[in-house]
């Protein structure tokens, strides 16, 4: 009898196919499940590998100049060497004459394609008909679909285009550039770092990554700190004392002054000193209370202002909200996403998305009725069915097709019977993940708001002031017991919270009012530096690296692309670190470049600069988009990759080793190492 053979990227993802075919009458075997209609194998991950260049000739082995550059005209692949057993069960089962329909179930993105197609590619499998799977979440219904709308293999023929050509990239840049940075120099950082090795290893990603933390560790040395001084009047209105701001306008005597550091402060003390001194002897009057001075209400507005939920989560924001507020890597935020999709309980983790598909959106009542019989938050869940405020979600800014490449925001599927099995830190952030998604389904909050402007002679003080008169959406959002904020609910405006009674008491001041100012104080400050990345500002960084290139036409060309992937950017950034190039603070998260990592960034600067560049890092991701969605070549992209990687190769080759410009750039990085 014919049978199906579904082949998945691991064994749990199996057993979930097995679960949704209903394999009652299944055998358990080594490496497979089969009953009367279905087999189901797992590749347990990759299972081959590109081989290294001594595969093609032994002389490769030894790193010289004269063997590289190395671009192979056909590239050749192997079985990894811990691999033989499942590539031989799984290749075994795919050759098997009673089975005559593939349906490949490896994860729903690049990688899983690559995965499958590696894996085909050294069965020796005779043609057989193959149908890819594509699913968002591991639900029973998801995975029925999946198997029911699967298209033929080579609709998917572009992806895995991209995926070969990915790998081929990182292979030539790593080993290409690599060879030639080491031999070329690592005599001077041998010298610098007294060391009997020195090993340059490079990456089109990784060695990006590197010279975006430097670039910032660089620009916070050289930053010089500015005081600057504010002047603030304490004003009174009928009892409730604020601050009102001094800022220059037109009417003001310091207008286009060179004493101003910004349009509210000034460069010294003095002259900060001076302004209260001339405002009191102009403006001050003495009583029995103390000495006073009048300012006169010259402009007042009250307004209301909403604040919309976010957008629902993408892998990037995900990883970025938990470094944030749980202080949890990249890579652990990651794990704990997979292991909620391997669970059922969210959908899938590896997504650039932050919206939902319109046919996602109809059916949005089925997560939701879910997640109202479940541990977390089910009173939210209820309360949206029962008003009926899912209704039209797909009319609404969290649904977009056109924003939707691979796969839809990660929201929970609405299956919760796993989350009682969560760990402390998994289900914090499965709750996350469930509160930014009810939120959509929320009020706006709203705020009202009032800004005062009061006048002393030809000089002005400004005060706002806010009181959020209905959450909204905010109390879904908030965490229980949250140590920081979400980002959706912090906000960084100055306007001051208050009251309603006292915004009452504001709002009834009418325009020409005396206000008194019963002192002037000056507020000291100074210019800051920029921040260092932490692991979740690093990932976000990554993802919009169109914010470093100043060519606006190019900015626009990579917009989505940015440097990495969803799925390897937290790898590059436990790379980096493995490799000793950077630092990684695990309670504040924060990443800082080492001295080898610096003496790295010098090296590639002086010989293969593009490679430190964002701009060129994501121009390459974007051609890789470009192949897997029909728009350039194969060919193309490859022809242009082997020009790159010879061009600098021997540009590297050629180039003057100054060992007294090494030295020197040494010696200015060892200075801030102990």
């Amino acid at each position: 009898m014919p049978k199906d053979l579904y082949i998945a990227e691991k064994k749990s993802v199996g057993l979930q196919f097995a679960e949704a075919l209903k394999m009652s009458d299944r055998q358990d075997r080594k490496g497979y499940l089969e009953s009367d209609e279905h087999i189901i194998t797992w590749c347990r991950g990759h299972l081959v590998s590109m081989c290294y260049p001594e595969e093609y000739d032994p002389a490769l082995k030894r790193w010289r100049f004269d063997t590289i550059p190395f671009i192979p005209k056909e590239f050749k692949y192997q079985v990894i060497s811990d691999a033989h057993k499942e590539f031989g069960i799984v290749t075994g089962l795919m050759k098997r004459d009673d089975v005559n329909r593939i349906y490949v179930c490896t994860d729903s993105g690049r990688e899983g394609e690559y995965i499958y197609r590696l894996v085909e590619r050294l069965s020796g499998m005779d043609p057989k008909e193959r149908r890819r799977v594509w699913i968002d979440s591991q639900t029973e219904e998801e995975i029925l679909r999946g198997i029911r709308e699967a298209k033929d293999l080579s609709e998917y023929d572009n992806l895995s285009d991209s995926a070969y050509l990915r790998a081929k990239e990182d292979y030539l840049m790593g080993i290409n550039f690599s060879r030639a940075l080491t031999l070329k120099f690592q005599n001077p950082i041998k010298d610098f770092l007294n060391t009997e090795r020195a090993t340059v290893s490079v990456g089109r990603v990784m060695t990006c990554v590197l010279g975006i933390v430097v670039d910032r560790e660089r620009e916070i040395r050289d930053f010089v700190k500015t005081p600057f001084y504010r002047v603030l009047a304490d004003s009174d209105i009928g009892g409730f004392d604020f601050d009102a701001e001094w800022r220059v306008t037109e009417q003001s005597k310091y207008a286009d002054s060179p004493l101003l550091y910004k349009e509210n402060g000034f460069k010294a003390r003095e002259s900060a000193e001076k302004l209260i001194g001339d405002i009191w002897t102009q403006h001050g009057t003495d009583t029995p209370d103390g000495r006073v001075c009048m300012a006169v209400l010259d402009q007042i507005s009250n307004k209301k202002e909403t604040k919309n939920p976010p957008l629902l989560f993408n892998l990037a924001e995900l990883q970025n909200e938990c470094s944030r507020i749980f202080k949890i890597s990249p890579a652990e935020t990651l794990k704990i996403a997979q292991e909620l999709y391997d669970k059922k309980l969210t959908t899938y983790p590896r997504t650039d998305a932050r919206v939902l598909s319109t046919a996602v959106a109809k059916e949005i009542d089925k997560n939701l009725s879910g997640l109202a019989k479940g541990p977390v938050l089910p009173q939210y869940a209820a309360g949206v069915l029962s008003h009926g405020s899912h209704k039209g979600l797909e009319k609404t800014k969290y649904v977009n097709d056109k924003q939707i490449t691979d796969h839809y925001a990660i929201i929970p599927t609405g299956q919760t019977g796993a989350v009682r099995s969560l760990s402390a830190t998994s289900g914090r952030v499965y709750e996350l993940i469930v509160r930014r998604f009810l939120s959509i389904f929320m009020k706006s909050a709203v705020y009202q708001k009032s800004a005062l402007t009061l006048k002393i002679g030809d000089e002005s003080f400004f005060a706002s002031f806010k009181v959020l008169t209905d959450p909204g959406f905010l109390d879904v959002i908030r965490l229980a017991d949250k140590k920081d904020a979400p980002a959706a609910e912090k906000d960084e405006t100055e306007d001051k919270s208050i009251d309603a009674e006292t915004l009452e008491k504001i709002k009834a001041l009418k325009k020409g009012a005396e206000i008194p100012v019963k002192e002037f104080n000056i507020k000291e400050g100074e210019t800051t530096p920029p921040k260092r990345y932490n692991s979740g500002a690093l990932i976000l960084t990554m993802e919009n690296a169109g914010q470093f290139i100043e060519d606006e036409d190019l900015r626009a060309q990579i917009k989505g692309s940015g440097i990495g992937t969803s799925a390897t950017r937290a790898d590059i950034l436990e790379k980096l670190v493995r490799n000793k190039y950077l630092a990684l603070n695990p309670k504040t998260q924060i990443y800082t470049p080492t001295m080898l990592g610096e003496v790295i960034y010098e090296v590639v600067s002086v010989s293969i600069r593009p490679l430190l560049s964002p701009e060129m890092t994501a121009s390459w991701e974007k051609g890789l988009s470009g192949v897997a969605d029909g728009t350039i070549s194969s060919d193309e992209y490859m022809d242009k990759l082997a020009g790159f990687v010879s061009k600098y190769t021997n540009h590297v080759k050629k180039a003057d080793q100054n060992a007294g410009y090494f030295r020197q750039r040494f010696a200015y990085v060892k200075q801030f190492y102990k």
